[in-house]
């Protein structure tokens, strides 16, 4: 979806929709460790390319309704009308967001929000506590979740091209992957289920393994009957978020058609849950919320490895029906973004819009802006003028002895401009082509076009381009060259 909104002019084919809705029912049905969020966001672009299609709109609005897109489809699966929004003109960046979709991302994302509660009702993706007061004392704290969450983030950024690498060495057809990823993954987290059911005594328990790992993320949170207490908690949390690492890392990186999003919010919650919890055993703070650390792992993880801070903020807000880790999540968000600098979960991210090829021509035409035709035009007394009657066999000589000239004036007695001749058109002269129909410049000419000293330099450009010319003359407030 980014690719093709940076390098494809906002194209993606139709048949993206039903493909990808195909690969991903049969990834995710089947127990794949990846979310549904990437692919609805993939959909949602499709449609929006496919409405644009229809509409026969320009290249730029084919963007803004690819965008807009995104936001309804991640609207819908999350019911976070604003975070949906601030996630699709976000994600397209990794230092910015593309300004001129926003509003229509809101406009859709509130549609797509109100069309899916209308059928199923309005709730909040996780169950929270009432409240979830702020303590500044516990800054640092979030600050050192942050740290760690950042290392945890790139250790999942390794493991992810890791497998990636091992598994396009693998012989057989391209198509054949996923399947071993699939088998890959079933190899590993049968036993894993196996042993935690029997440990914690609740058989064919997954905790999340398989799947987004929305259920292990509410278990951090609001803790569970089963969820053993003190310490062991901790330790089960941390080695569930190594193996949803592990799973996560086998059906992305194989090439299952699951999105990443969903599994970075798990390894951010399960690893915040641990995380207040062995703070709150060491500090024996008893306002020390487990399940605030855990959104705000949440928040900090994905929003500093996706490059999506503002977004991920009030996701998370919204996912958790509650602002009150706000400040929080600001500081540790803060920090993963600093701390994740150079590393990025979507590798067709730019920079900025400066760095994207559908902005490069705009800004460059904003730069020319800034200069007038006056301070670049050329004035030569050699150049070559034509009157009205000038005969053609005269123009044809005449242009012979300035072969570099590519635009010829005609004028009056006056010497105001009254066409203009184009050095192509004389060439066709030559090879004979209309010599009976044209006699005399004022036969070939063309409707004057010209731009004036104090014209900026984006202005004379844009004539220039949208009349086919290679040179466009220069004259004063009389009309004369």
């Amino acid at each position: 979806m980014i690719a093709a909104f940076h390098h494809k002019r906002g194209i993606i084919r139709p048949r993206v929709i039903w493909i990808k809705a195909l690969a991903s029912l049969s990834t995710l049905g089947t127990g794949g460790a990846g979310g549904r969020e990437g692919p609805t966001m993939q959909i949602g672009a499709a449609i929006g390319s496919l409405v644009a299609r229809f509409l026969k709109v320009s290249a730029r609005e084919r963007r803004i309704l690819l965008v807009a897109g995104v936001a309804a489809g991640i609207s819908a699966v999350f019911r976070t009308p604003l975070g949906a929004a601030l996630l699709a003109v976000e994600v397209l960046y990794r230092d910015g967001f593309e300004s001129e979709a926003l509003i229509p991302a809101v406009l859709s994302s509130v549609v797509s929000y109100s069309v899916v509660i209308s059928i199923y009702g309005e709730s909040t993706l996780f169950a929270h506590a009432p409240r979830f007061p702020f303590f500044p004392q516990h800054l640092p704290l979030y600050a050192l979740l942050a740290l760690l969450t950042a290392l945890l983030a790139a250790v999942f950024l390794k493991s992810l091209r890791t497998v990636e690498k091992v598994v396009a060495k693998l012989p057989g057809p391209p198509w054949l992957r996923p399947a071993i990823g699939g088998v890959g993954l079933g190899l590993f987290c049968t036993p894993v289920i196996v042993l935690m059911g029997w440990k914690l005594h609740s058989p064919g328990q997954g905790l999340g393994l398989l799947g987004g790992g929305y259920g292990a993320v509410q278990m951090a949170i609001s803790g569970s009957q089963w969820l053993p207490a003190g310490w062991e908690s901790v330790e089960l949390l941390l080695a569930l978020c190594a193996a949803k690492l592990i799973a996560a890392s086998l059906t992305i990186g194989s090439g299952g058609s699951a999105g990443d999003f969903a599994p970075s919010l798990a390894l951010g919650g399960i690893f915040g849950g641990a995380f207040g919890r062995a703070a709150q055993l060491i500090l024996g703070d008893g306002r020390i919320d487990p399940g605030a650390f855990a959104l705000v792992g949440m928040g900090a993880f994905y929003g500093g490895i996706g490059h999506v801070p503002l977004a991920a903020l009030v996701l998370v807000c919204e996912m958790a029906g509650s602002y009150d880790l706000l400040v929080p999540l600001m500081l540790a968000e803060g920090i993963a973004i600093i701390a994740l600098r150079k590393r990025s979960l979507y590798h067709s991210q730019v920079p900025t819009q400066s760095d994207s090829p559908v902005h490069r021509d705009a800004l460059l035409l904003d730069v020319l802006k800034t200069f007038r035709v006056s301070e670049l035009m050329t004035t030569r007394e050699s150049d070559i003028e034509f009157a009205v009657d000038t005969p053609v066999p005269d123009m044809l000589t005449q242009m012979n002895r300035s072969l570099d000239q590519e635009l010829f004036p005609v004028i009056n007695l006056e010497r105001a401009m009254v066409g203009m001749i184009t050095a192509q058109s004389l060439r066709a002269m030559v090879t004979g082509a209309e010599t009976e129909r044209v006699q005399v410049a004022g036969d070939l000419m063309q409707p004057p076009l010209s731009v004036r000293p104090d014209d900026n330099l984006r202005s004379a450009t844009q004539r220039i381009v949208e009349h086919g010319l290679r040179a466009i003359p220069v004259t004063g407030p009389q009309g004369n060259v």
